[in-house]
């Protein structure tokens, strides 16, 4: 089922996936509202795309009910993405109410404005592949598998996983198709957070500064964007159909299996596609007692391969490689060169659809 035409409203628009997202539905066509606190980041990608001319964002945060409860009223969604957190492991060490608050009871105040206003449609809500409780041994995770964490953030997830099973079953059965979706670690344009590898790494490059790898060895499910955010829009599109309740789920949109990368062979891929040429001049940065990560990420795809018809377009190499091509593009406007690789994101797509 298309988007275009359809009211759309975006929680966590200013963040780094969520302007990515409101890029795309602005290219299919969609009526674009947004949602959220100014952007998390300077630059982000919000600003630099200049989105705040282009699609209806209001200034809010998902921990004020009324706030939501309003902006649902004006905006009327048909469809609501809901992006806005708290998104990092790291910082909910530093301030794990602040992320509890965000990442559990935001997400109940999106669903609790829903039910208050009594309007049906659809809602994708996205929590994280941190949701799950850590189990020993290399397993790609299902999505029936236990949810949980050991640090603050990925526990919010796994809470907020829980409150959205709540809310569809005690309270969305019928008119609300409510989903929810846990990506694995996504790269791209754009993205300018602290403790992310891209952008860690795509700034001591402009500096010209060796970078600091905290663990070297972790693996994690690289991907790049939108590759993750092709499979919300997909679900999003399923949940408008008359059997929307049928996809009323969670889900898994990883990479292909197989394809997980360490901390350490993600950079050097980096290296080579900004053209470095010498070996990437990294170093552990020794903090072996500070705040716990889990070590080893990857998830099943099998469930929407085979349900929704879904699958990754780009790799992990393709994923680096479109990134930085990104970044490295000065002259181009942000939102034209988001707009050209998501264009050809189609493209690619296709081809491999057909």
């Amino acid at each position: 089922m298309s988007l275009d035409g359809r009211r759309i409203l975006v929680t966590g628009d200013t963040g780094f996936k969520g302007a990515w997202l409101c890029t795309w539905l602005l290219e299919l066509g969609a009526d674009v509202w947004g949602f959220a606190l100014p952007p998390p980041t300077e630059p982000s990608l919000f600003a630099q795309a200049e989105l705040a001319r282009r699609m209806r964002h209001v200034d809010g945060d998902v921990r004020d009910l009324a706030a939501l409860c309003g902006i649902l009223e004006k905006a009327r969604p048909e469809v609501v993405f809901h992006l806005a957190a708290q998104a990092l492991v790291r910082p909910s060490y530093a301030s794990p109410r602040e992320t509890f608050e965000v990442n559990v009871l935001g997400t109940v105040n999106v669903l609790e404005a829903l039910r208050l206003s009594g309007r049906p449609g659809a809602v994708v809500a996205v929590t994280s592949d941190k949701a799950y409780e850590e189990q020993p041994g290399r397993t790609a995770y299902r999505e029936e598998d236990p949810l949980g964490g050991a640090d603050p953030y990925s526990a919010s997830k796994g809470a907020a996983e829980i409150a959205i099973a709540c809310y569809r079953r005690s309270f969305f059965r019928h008119g609300v198709a409510l989903a929810s979706v846990r990506a694995g670690n996504v790269i791209g344009g754009g993205d300018w957070a602290e403790d992310r590898i891209v952008p860690d790494i795509v700034r001591a490059l402009l500096r010209g500064e060796p970078v600091r790898l905290r663990n070297p060895r972790a693996v994690r499910p690289w991907q790049h964007v939108l590759d993750a955010l092709s499979g919300y829009l997909n679900l999003a599109s399923r949940l408008l159909g008359e059997d929307g309740a049928d996809f009323a789920e969670a889900w898994n949109f990883g990479p292909e299996p197989g394809t997980d990368l360490d901390v350490e062979s993600l950079a050097e891929r980096i290296l080579q596609a900004w053209g470095g040429g010498a070996p990437l001049p990294w170093h552990a940065t020794g903090e072996e007692g500070g705040p716990r990560e889990a070590g080893y990420l990857a998830l099943s795809i099998d469930k929407a391969r085979t349900r929704l018809a879904w699958q990754p377009t780009w790799d992990v190499v393709r994923a680096v490689d479109e990134a930085v091509a990104w970044y490295r593009d000065r002259q181009t406007p942000a939102f034209d060169r988001t707009v050209a690789q998501i264009r050809i994101y189609q493209e690619d797509a296709a081809r491999v659809r057909s």
